[in-house]
């Protein structure tokens, strides 16, 4: 196989991925290394995969807990009634996590799904009451175009972001009778 056809830049591509998701820090002489790749070509996949968006960015996994902070889920089940572009945009333009930043809350997630609930956002908080100060605030911002939400508190974080909690041993402690 040609060393630049489509299928082995692809080949390439998910070795290098799978390299930066174990450890988004690590250096490029490291994942060549793990790769059996040169220092350069290593950069310049990393470096066309951030310019095709195939890498939006790099992010630490942070431990909630640790910032004296607790991690909240939103679900959203939505009307049938069709979103107007105004709506559209504010959903792109991030409008409502401009809103939460007002009042302390920090978006890590948010997914347009398809199932039972509509939309899932996952954010931090420093209480529950802040949590359902956000909650408000998302029903002001889609007011009508909104049919049931449901507000979950994490307990614990087993994974996130592909990587395994440090302390995933403290798990055992909710399954205690």
């Amino acid at each position: 196989m040609p060393k630049n056809s489509v299928k082995q830049i692809e080949q390439d591509e998910k070795r290098i991925l799978d390299e930066l998701t174990k450890n988004a820090n690590k250096s490029i002489n490291d994942i060549a290394e793990s790769c059996g790749f040169s220092r350069q070509k290593v950069w310049r996949v990393i470096k066309n995969m951030e310019k095709n968006h195939t890498i939006w960015g790099y992010t630490a996994v942070v431990d909630e807990e640790k910032q004296d902070k607790k991690g909240y889920i939103l679900l959203m089940k939505r009307t049938n009634k069709p979103f107007p572009q105004e709506l559209i945009n504010k959903i792109i333009n991030r409008d409502l996590a401009k809103k939460g930043k007002k009042i302390g809350i920090e978006m890590t997630n948010s997914f347009y799904t398809h199932g039972v609930y509509d939309w899932v956002i996952c954010f931090n908080a420093n209480d529950i009451r802040e949590a359902k100060s956000f909650v408000e605030e998302f029903n002001k911002l889609y007011e009508g175009f909104v049919s049931e939400i449901q507000l979950l508190e994490k307990m614990f974080c087993a994974v996130s972001c592909g990587v395994t909690n440090p302390e995933i041993k403290k798990l055992k402690d909710f399954f205690k009778i």
